[in-house]
């Protein structure tokens, strides 16, 4: 898994200087494709449960699991989320990240920043005896007090030899509930945030989750293993 991670983390750290105003949803699934491919491992999105791509693209109001095109054109001022993951001998990673379009306003700007502050402000309770609704508590804590929604119908997971594993872990509730963490546990962590209300759609593709108001929402994720010490990112390339 950390060798899987370790690409799952390059792409995305790559995409950073990748994504550009003009370019299209599809460019940016084929550039992470072709990345997994040359390493030499599967993308564990292409073909799961049916999905066509690589990686989902989401754009602006979009939450997850958004199918690339090359109709869809990025824009100047527009965020895009990129979900993505690989195996390695039959051991998955999974992260997302949301990136800026050009230059993008200062409420998105904000939008991003909290809901990365909160993936980490939930890895603060990724350690041995704490218990997994601690995490979630932590994260809606945090995007609460930036003025910010948390998606409730979609949640992080269990990872391993399978993409989603048990348990679930909402980004919401109370603390001091479900099972006490142990080490060797393995989790992808994924807050996932919206200017406003928490509601959501599906679209007609049966794939693309958007907000039911329209605002943007951002996505940051991370496979996080725990340890007998501080947590470790196997998807986080520096």
């Amino acid at each position: 898994m950390r060798e899987s991670g370790k690409v799952t983390g390059f792409i995305l750290k790559e995409l950073e200087n990748y994504i550009k105003p003009g370019m299209s949803t599809w460019d940016v699934d084929k550039f992470v494709e072709d990345t997994i491919l040359k390493y030499k491992m599967i993308p564990a999105f292409k073909g799961y449960g049916g999905f066509p791509a690589a990686a989902c693209v989401s754009v602006n109001d979009e939450v997850v699991h958004g199918i690339p095109s090359k109709n869809r054109i990025l824009r100047e001022g527009d965020i895009v989320s990129v979900d993505t993951g690989c195996i390695y001998k039959g051991y998955y990673s999974d992260a997302a990240r949301t990136y800026g379009v050009g230059e993008i306003s200062v409420e998105a700007k904000h939008l991003i920043e909290a809901t990365r502050d909160s993936f980490f402000a939930g890895l603060e309770f990724c350690k041995v005896g704490y218990r997994l609704s601690d995490i979630s508590h932590a994260i809606q804590l945090l995007a609460e007090k930036e003025g910010f929604g948390v998606i409730r119908d979609y949640v992080g997971h269990g990872i391993g030899s399978n993409m989603h594993e048990d348990p679930q872990i909402p980004n919401y509730g109370k603390p001091g509930r479900g099972p006490r963490l142990a080490e060797g546990m393995v989790f992808a962590i994924e807050p996932m945030i919206t200017q406003g209300h928490y509601g959501v759609d599906v679209l007609d593709d049966e794939w693309t989750v958007v907000t039911s108001d329209g605002l943007l929402s951002a996505h940051y994720e991370n496979t996080v293993v725990i340890t007998d010490g501080e947590p470790e990112l196997i998807t986080l390339f520096e």
